[in-house]
């Protein structure tokens, strides 16, 4: 009886000291194995490698402890989870969560002035469950902290119009990862990129994107870079954006941007074909656009694609105010909508454009992509909606049609290219044309002539107002993307923009984390509703059901094998 005691303990004693052991292990290296569908767990190769290289502490925190709407909860979780897989990663990563809206009033008001000074503001978050809207006041924010700097990183993506909350919700979970890895990535740069709008051909002025230049100094250098001034275009500028010129280039300055791509230079290009315009009707009744002679259609020929000479029309559009009526000595003003003004809602499955909102687009051209001799991939970013057909010149321009009721019939030139990525090795528009003389020229430069360009990529949008931002009348500048005929603020203009900087500037990769899904399983609520009852008893009945079996069978057992 002894022997059988000490045997159990002996045995006890061991399986403690296994369980002990594995936890001990467990501690130590910390794996798990991701089983979901969309693999949600598991952080990008370029995450985990810029995780590695830290050197010092990344400390994050998080603005969002207290009790949410069981909506909002999840992306709560979510961002408790990215983090845990973070510090899962790398130790360098630490994390905290805190409520800024507890204690005083005097504390929270305080609290508040801080963070409005990093452009931190609450959020009114309306969540709609089941049985009723909840609404609260909340931070959705995490601040990035390292080596004396940080950064804020707003965790809710805006609203889309007529998209559900959930969708929106889900949209900034899928979109977590990037946004850590690209705040982490951004504390890290010791040298500000420069972005550099060119000047000299009638291009954009300063006052006329200074939105986003604003936005961008933050981690950018931006300037401004005549041609003229330049022998060659220097490799230090990281993107160099065209921004809606309106006179020729010289083949000088088109051989300075040929060769700035040939060594491995990314260029946005946003161009206007015609001269089309709104303020063009104000004090004329009819308009015909012209052509712009920029002379560029040949370079970007030779890069893949064709800006056409012809306007868009869209029956997703913005409205602009017209005199309907008079209504004694006032006039009556209603709005129509302006098939030249399109809204694109994008749909294209890349990271640039993924969860962006419209874009707010004025008399945008179309854009045929060709076929090039180098290795060049094209990825169309934004597209007309399926409602669209073109108009070519010599058009007439006025508000005849808005006379009449649109023919859908008639838009039946769907998904027109209004925004393309290429990508790849390209082929210098000056092979077989550079004179000897422009090659001695370079060799004192200490350069030499490239006729094919080191893998690089470029953006090119058939419309420049797309970065444009209008002035006040005291000279201040509306938000980008503002629509002064709806007063509301297209942002996804901006985020395009900003999007397409940051993907031409990726080295690492880390912009893959944009391209992240988790799908949203939405629960049935009709139905969810109507057998409320049944499943309840199903949860409650079932599982008394097989705890009895267990017991019936258990006793069962036990009879039969100690019967005799």
């Amino acid at each position: 009886m002894t022997t059988t005691k000490t045997q159990s303990l002996i045995q006890l004693a061991l399986f403690i000291g296994v369980l002990f052991f594995i936890n001990i292990l467990g501690n130590a290296f910390f794996t798990y194995i991701d089983l979901t569908e969309d693999k949600r767990y598991s952080l990008t190769a370029p995450t985990q490698d810029l995780l590695d290289n830290l050197d010092e502490i990344v400390y994050v925190k998080v603005l969002l402890e207290g009790e949410f709407p069981a909506g909002f909860k999840r992306l709560q979780t979510a961002t408790k989870e990215m983090l845990s897989e973070f510090n899962s990663q790398s130790s360098f990563v630490e994390y905290e969560f805190e409520n800024p809206t507890t204690g005083t009033a005097d504390e929270i008001n305080g609290r508040r002035k801080e963070l409005a000074k990093d452009g931190i503001y609450p959020t009114n978050l309306r969540v709609k469950d089941s049985d009723e809207t909840t609404e609260k006041i909340i931070y959705p924010y995490a601040i990035f902290y390292y080596k004396g700097r940080s950064i804020p990183v707003n965790l809710l993506e805006n609203e889309i119009a007529g998209m559900p909350p959930e969708i929106v919700l889900n949209n900034s979970v899928s979109l977590l990862e990037y946004k850590f890895t690209n705040a982490i990535q951004k504390l890290q740069m010791s040298k500000k990129p420069a972005i550099v709008f060119t000047k000299g051909h009638g291009e954009l002025q300063a006052a006329q994107t200074q939105d986003l230049e604003k936005t961008l100094r933050r981690f950018y250098d931006t300037g401004r870079l005549n041609l003229d001034s330049v022998a060659l275009i220097s490799n230090e500028i990281d993107v160099l954006i065209v921004a809606k010129p309106t006179q020729p280039f010289s083949d000088k300055h088109k051989f300075k941007l040929d060769q700035y791509i040939m060594n491995g230079g990314k260029v946005i290009w946003l161009i206007d074909r015609l001269n089309a315009t709104l303020d063009s009707l104000v004090t004329r009744m009819e308009y015909i656009p012209q052509e712009r002679p920029l002379n560029l259609e040949d370079l970007l020929y030779r890069y893949g694609v064709r800006i056409q000479p012809n306007m868009i029309l869209d029956l997703e559009c913005t409205r602009i105010p017209l005199k309907s009526g008079q209504l004694g000595a006032s006039a009556q003003m209603d709005k129509f909508n302006w098939y030249y003004h399109p809204i694109i809602a994008p749909t294209a499955n890349h990271p640039i454009v993924k969860s962006l909102d419209r874009v707010n687009l004025f008399f945008p051209s179309s854009i045929d992509t060709v076929r090039t001799k180098t290795d060049i991939d094209k990825t169309i970013l934004l597209q007309s909606s399926q409602y669209s057909r073109l108009q070519f010149p010599p058009t007439v321009l006025n508000f005849e049609i808005l006379r009449y009721d649109p023919i859908p019939e008639k838009f039946n030139k769907p998904h027109q290219n209004v925004a393309v990525l290429l990508e790849g090795t390209f082929e210098s528009d000056y092979k077989n044309k550079v004179t000897q003389s422009m090659i001695e020229g370079l060799k004192q430069l200490g350069h030499d002539f490239k006729s094919q360009s080191t893998p690089t990529k470029m953006i090119v949008v058939s419309d420049g107002d797309i970065v444009k931002n209008l002035i006040t009348s005291d000279g201040q500048a509306h938000p980008l993307g503002y629509n002064r005929f709806e007063r509301t603020v297209f942002g996804a203009n901006k985020d395009f923009l900003i999007n397409s900087i940051e993907y031409l500037m990726d080295k690492k990769g880390v912009f893959e984390a944009r391209s992240k899904e988790v799908k949203l399983r939405l629960l049935d609520k009709v139905k969810a509703k109507n057998e409320k009852m049944k499943w309840r008893l199903i949860n409650i009945l079932i599982p008394l059901i097989f705890l009895l079996l267990f017991g019936f069978l258990y006793n069962f057992w036990r009879k039969r094998k100690y019967a005799n």
